[in-house]
This record gives structure tokens, sequence and C-alpha cells, in this order.
């Protein structure tokens, strides 16, 4: 299973949120330098996480974004449902497949993509993150 890069980016800035000391708030432009992404497709996925409830966002000078909660409490396959438009591995209808009625690959495609998430639903953002605390892995990159 392929994820979208919507749903790539979003995992990106939980990633990066999620290891900035409690509080602390990052600016969407850092993030973006920080990973080599463009400045608008961040953006795009920074408002639906923000509407989704896993960010705060603070306007104005000295604003930024912050994990809305906390790591332990965002599922993995919550994410990628969110992000993601379809989890269906194959469309045996367009175009019709002719031998829809007796193929197995079908099934088997939908038993292992049910599995992944499965094994996604047992973990949470907690599980991705480093042990050491912030100050022990720099983050910052110089924006120009």
């Amino acid at each position: 299973m392929q994820l979208t890069k919507q749903t790539d980016f979003a995992f990106r800035i939980l990633l990066y949120l999620g290891q900035l000391p409690d509080g602390e708030l990052a600016n969407i432009k850092v993030i973006c330098a920080f990973y080599g992404i463009s400045q608008n497709h961040i953006a795009k996925v920074v408002v639906k996480l923000t509407k989704l409830g896993y960010l705060a966002s603070v306007r104005g000078h000295g604003g930024g974004i912050r994990l809305a909660r906390s790591p332990s409490s965002i599922n993995l396959a919550q994410v990628i449902e969110d992000f993601e438009t379809t989890l269906k591995p194959v469309n045996c209808d367009n175009p019709p497949c002719r031998i829809v009625t007796s193929c197995q690959l079908k099934g088997l495609l939908f038993e292992a993509s049910n599995a992944f998430l499965e094994t996604m639903r047992q973990r949470t953002l907690a599980d991705l993150l480093p042990p050491k605390p912030i100050g022990e892995v720099s983050l910052a990159v110089e924006v120009r």
C-alpha cells in the first residue's frame, strides 16, 4: 500500500511537532525548510490537521502550530483513514473486470490491506518519536 503525499506530509508534520518541547510552537516555513517541501503543500495539510483536531494554531506575531493532543492519543491508523481518499487496494468495477467472479487476488489484497491497518491501529505517534529530548536532537534549520 502506498500512501498519498498528503498522508505522508501529515505524518511528517506530526513527527516534527511531536519532538518539540511541550507548548512550543513551530512555524510552517521552518517545517517546510526542514523537509524541503513546498509551503503550499504543507499549508493545506496543516489546515486539515487543525480542522481534524490534531493541531492547534496560534495566529499573529509569535504564532505557529503545535500538537493539540498528546502523541500517545494520536492513532496512526486514524491519521491514515482521515487523509486517504480510499483504502481499497483495487477497483474491480472501473473498468469492469471480466474475471471478478473467480478472481482470488482481490480477497488477498483486501486481507493484506486490513492487516496493514490493524498493525497501524496498534500504534500511536508516541511510538514513532525518539526517546531523546529535543535539546539532543536538532530539528532547527536556517530559513532565509
